[in-house]
């Protein structure tokens, strides 16, 4: 089958999704969540095969560290929290037919602005074989068709899990159109050019995939190309909070966008803070390249730590890179003003925090920083759709246009303006004898189902 025969299938079952209830759409995610249950050990058998192949890899240098990390589904309960996540997306409520704008305008004349599906999605992802089934079951329960496309580091994965949705899908309403799974690297390329079926495109993986993506397509996308999030340190930060924080948004799980790449610190507390986060980095395996004020400082206190090798001097370009691994890079500030404007210049949008106990300073720090995730003395690695009560996520997207940050089921519906007349013409309004004028009035909140 041709890949325009795929994308045309896919809008196809894209209509079909449309006069499925909530309870068919949430029948087929229950369903793949027990397939899921049955299939686990033929599934982390097929992932150990690609694991395999990407510790090979990664021993000859051509696999990095953060990418095979994302590629292991049999480590810290994540095919548990994989198959919760189905479930936690079946029990949120349906994110279709909600009214969001109601307007009178005139007698018999009422607009209403609808909550509905995007469409067909084409997400294309590196190493991450959960995403299959993360995305497949937030397009099913916001009524959306989907094309797959993975990496070839996960081709094992990708085809157990693929087997596993399509067992579940036969059982259900959903046609098995709507979910779609392409294999081939090349294919990538033909499936950009189908925008007369796509309507929107999601890169899941590194910087140069996204760029690629963005620069050959004239679908929509909607990702971010790199997670460089920074963490900065009140001249009034609560000692004990920096130095957890910091911690945590590093070390919780380097690999992840969501962790910090960055930390700026305050003049006036480099002296008091910087020696303990520090060592609390260091001692957690984190190399911390500093620049010169930060390294003198941390130098002094932690003598060991330089001949260790752990603290380093920075480079002017440490300060655009997203590591992906235990290393860390310090900036001395002398304001928050200062602060935000290198967040803002360096920043690559996605997730920011300060540490402070000062509500003014963090205010403005939250207003300043131009990212989809401002925080206050909260760790970075919150930046996710399971942790924000989304069930699980489709990406993050630093994007200024229809979603932002984690997207959930919010983030795969887009509105429609429904008109319900009685005959009315527009030639009956305007100023004059025998001319209508509009009403405008509000109506009731109500949901589509209720008109």
């Amino acid at each position: 089958m041709s890949l325009k025969e795929i994308a045309r299938e896919a809008k196809d079952a894209f209509s079909s999704i449309q006069a499925l209830s909530s309870e068919e759409r949430d029948e087929a995610l229950q369903l793949i969540f027990d397939e899921l249950k049955t299939a686990k050990n033929q599934v982390l058998e097929a992932n150990t095969l690609d694991m395999e192949a990407a510790e090979k890899l990664l021993a000859e240098g051509k696999m990095s560290k953060s990418m095979c990390k994302r590629l292991d589904l049999r480590v810290s309960e994540k095919y548990e929290s994989m198959m919760q996540g189905v479930l936690d997306v079946k029990n949120l409520p349906d994110p279709l037919g909600h009214i969001s704008y109601a307007n009178k305008i005139d007698d018999g004349l009422e607009l209403y602005r609808v909550s509905c599906a995007v469409g067909v999605l084409l997400v294309i992802f590196e190493a991450r074989p959960e995403v299959v089934v993360n995305i497949t079951s937030l397009a099913i329960k916001s009524g959306n068709a989907v094309i797959l496309k993975g990496g070839k580091e996960s081709t094992h994965s990708f085809d157990a899990l693929s087997n596993v949705i399509r067992k579940a899908l036969s059982k259900s309403k959903v046609p098995l159109d709507a979910v779609q799974l392409v294999h081939s690297r090349d294919e990538v390329s033909q499936l950009l050019q189908l925008d007369e079926y796509i309507d929107l495109v999601i890169p899941r993986g590194s910087d140069t995939l996204v760029k690629n993506i963005k620069n050959n397509t004239k679908i929509p996308v909607l990702g971010h190309s790199k997670g460089l999030c920074s963490v900065y340190v009140h001249e009034d930060a609560d000692l004990d909070q920096a130095v957890k924080l910091v911690w945590d948004s590093k070390t919780n799980y380097p690999a992840a966008c969501n962790a910090v790449e960055t930390v700026l610190i305050n003049q006036s507390v480099l002296e008091s803070h910087f020696p303990a986060i520090t060592k609390k980095l260091i001692d957690s395996g984190v190399e911390v390249r500093c620049d010169d004020a930060s390294y003198a400082v941390a130098a002094k206190a932690l003598p060991e730590a330089v001949a260790s090798g752990k603290l380093k001097h920075s480079v002017v370009e440490d300060y655009d890179t997203e590591f992906s691994d235990l290393i860390l890079c310090v900036k001395v500030v002398n304001s928050l003003s200062e602060a935000i404007q290198h967040i803002n210049l360096h920043g690559s949008k996605h997730t920011d925090c300060i540490i402070t106990t000062n509500e003014a300073a963090a205010k403005r720090f939250m207003t300043g920083v131009d990212a989809a995730g401002v925080y206050w003395n909260a760790s970075t690695r919150f930046a996710d759709g399971f942790r924000y009560g989304f069930g699980t996520e489709v990406g993050i997207s630093t994007n200024k246009i229809h979603a932002r940050g984690p997207m959930g089921l919010e983030g795969l519906t887009i509105y429609k303006y429904m008109l319900r007349g009685h005959g009315q013409i527009v030639g009956d309004y305007g100023v004059g004898p025998g001319k209508r004028s509009f009403k405008h009035e509000p109506l009731p909140a109500k949901h589509v189902s209720e008109l």
